[in-house]
């Protein structure tokens, strides 16, 4: 593994190599925005060459991609807390996808895909086992009686939080004409997603 650079003080694995990479870029970013970042900032102020940045991200969108995977934890923190005031599965569903619809444009790291105009890197991103998994545990944490509704294995948490995040790809990628209201998604979730998360009654002996 061919180390040039890194400030003097060489990274000890790929892995590290490419945290301090990631960790450059954020660092370029907060300071100068997206639009005056190239990769000679991120290789300067990592410490390394433009070779060496291309040699664990070949492209911008690349890096763009793991600043924003690296932002994912704040976000779903965020997520977990909002999602806790709702008490009902169905009450989750619907308003998970609307506060992904509010709030991923807006993150300062998870919208860089989209301000940087790769909305196949971003689909590529949110559509990825790895996100369906963090979807799925944010779903679980939630406290609410997910068993009551026949979610009870991760193959459900995760069937779940695909589908919640595929139509939350759909709203956001392909919006109406003209642009519905809060409530308007609200219903319209609520009255496709909600029938398969209520209660389900113990089939009885006849």
């Amino acid at each position: 593994m061919g180390y040039h650079g890194w400030q003097g003080n060489p990274p000890r694995t790929e892995d590290e190599a490419r945290r301090r990479i990631v960790e450059a870029a954020t660092a370029c970013i907060d300071r100068a925005g997206l639009a005056r970042t190239s990769l000679s900032d991120i290789a300067a102020e990592a410490g390394v060459t433009r070779q060496t940045v291309y040699r664990y991200f070949p492209r911008l969108p690349d890096i763009l991609a793991a600043v924003a995977i690296a932002g994912v934890e704040a976000f779903a923190e965020r997520m977990q807390r909002h999602l806790a005031s709702f008490g009902s599965p169905a009450e989750v569903a619907v308003e998970s996808v609307l506060f992904s619809l509010h709030t991923v444009p807006r993150e300062p790291y998870l919208g860089l895909l989209l301000e940087a105009g790769e909305a196949d890197v971003f689909t590529g991103a949110v559509t990825s086992p790895q996100s369906f998994a963090l979807g799925a545990r944010i779903l679980r944490a939630t406290p609410v009686d997910w068993a009551a509704v026949g979610v009870t294995t991760d193959h459900d948490f995760q069937g779940l939080a695909e589908i919640l995040m595929r139509l939350f790809l759909s709203f956001l990628q392909h919006p109406s004409t003209p642009a519905p209201t809060d409530d308007d998604l609200r219903a319209l979730v609520r009255r496709w997603i909600g029938p398969a998360l209520v209660s389900r009654e113990p089939v009885r002996g006849r």
